[in-house]
Order: structure tokens, then C-alpha cells, then sequence
């Protein structure tokens, strides 16, 4: 059987093993909310070959474009969320993502009244095309229309 990009299938081990970093740094990178790995029912966390790019971007940013992890952060606090998902005026307001100081990408805020309330965020565009360097440099830019197909 064939899976996708988003399916979560490796270990936390196998993960770090493909992207030559620790288990310890894996975790780093989840609390400081730059990946999001599944949690499964033993609470044993899965990665998907889109969190292994993910993983692969943020090394990439760290050791050669030397951006630290707040740096990454700031970066993914900058893509525009609320345009890409297209929330009504009334919702930004009190979205924190919309009304935050850029420390985070919108995955990393909990969403009480709003269009992303009621989706898992590993499911949402914004993170799904965050997981590519290529990507995120369009998301910030806000050059996201061939992205998004719109």
C-alpha cells in the first residue's frame, strides 16, 4: 500500500536517523513548535517524510543560512495565515495568530472561535507548505497563489 507525503510513519528513532540529528534535538524542535509529530495511541511520536523535509529545512536554515530556532519561529509567525485560509474580519481579531508578535507559525496557538478551531493543524495548508524551504520564503512573501492553486 502506498502512502503520502503527510502520512506519519516513522519512529522518533528512524527520524532522527534520516535527518542526521538526535532524538533529543527532535524533541527540541516540538517544543519550541517547529514540527509536529503524530502521537499515537502509546503516545510514541510518528513522523512523516513531509516532517522529515520539514527537519531537513530547519537544519538547513540553522547550519547554512545560520538563523537560530527563535529566528525560524519569527519567520513562520510571519506567514499570513488569515489571508491563506481566508478568515473573515471579525475571527483576525481575536486570533492570536493574527494579533500575536510573530513568535510562531499558527500551528503553535490554540484556535477558540475561528475557522481553524475545528481542524487539526498537521491537515491545514499553511503548515502542510511550511514544511519546504522553498515554500515558506512564498508563504512570507505572500507569492502563494501557485501553491495554493488559486
Amino acid at each position: 500500500m502506498m502512502h503520502t507525503q503527510n502520512d506519519p510513519i516513522y519512529s522518533i528513532g528512524t527520524a532522527a536517523r534520516m535527518t542526521g540529528v538526535s532524538v533529543h534535538t527532535l524533541r527540541l524542535y516540538e517544543r519550541e513548535g517547529l514540527v509536529r509529530p503524530v502521537k499515537s495511541s502509546g503516545n510514541q511520536r510518528l513522523y512523516s517524510d513531509s516532517d522529515i523535509e520539514r527537519v531537513q529545512c530547519i537544519r538547513d536554515a540553522i547550519n547554512g543560512e545560520k538563523i537560530s530556532i527563535a529566528g525560524i519561529r519569527h519567520i513562520h509567525g510571519m506567514i499570513p495565515c488569515w489571508k491563506i485560509k481566508n478568515c473573515p474580519d471579525e475571527q483576525r481579531i481575536v486570533c492570536k495568530a493574527f494579533t500575536g508578535n510573530g513568535n510562531g507559525g499558527c500551528w503553535t496557538y490554540e484556535h477558540e472561535g475561528n475557522v481553524c478551531s475545528t481542524s487539526e493543524c498537521r491537515e491545514c495548508p499553511v503548515y502542510q507548505f511550511s514544511s519546504n524551504c522553498k515554500s515558506v520564503k512564498m508563504l512570507v512573501t505572500g507569492n502563494y497563489a501557485e501553491l495554493l492553486n488559486i
